[in-house]
């Protein structure tokens, strides 16, 4: 099982609605508005390496109002 927190940049007064999409979003376990550099925090859980990759990469970055992502891989000990 692969999971890591993806920090999101919006749009300006975007982030309930990113919110919203990315909620719906299979493999996304949590995501909140956050005050401070980055405007979403979301976790998410998935499958390989290249399930997650694909989450992010084709789901969460073609989110109309999303800026920019970064994403922490989490590891499991």
């Amino acid at each position: 099982m692969t999971q890591a927190y993806i920090l999101l940049t919006t749009e300006g007064g975007a982030e309930d609605a990113v919110l919203s999409q990315v909620r719906n979003i299979a493999g996304v376990e949590h995501a909140y508005v956050s005050y401070g550099v980055y405007d979403i925090i979301i976790k998410v859980k998935a499958e390989t390496m290249q399930e997650l990759k694909d989450v992010v990469t084709y789901r969460i970055r073609k989110i109309e109002s999303v800026q920019s992502t970064l994403t922490l891989l989490l590891v499991d000990e």
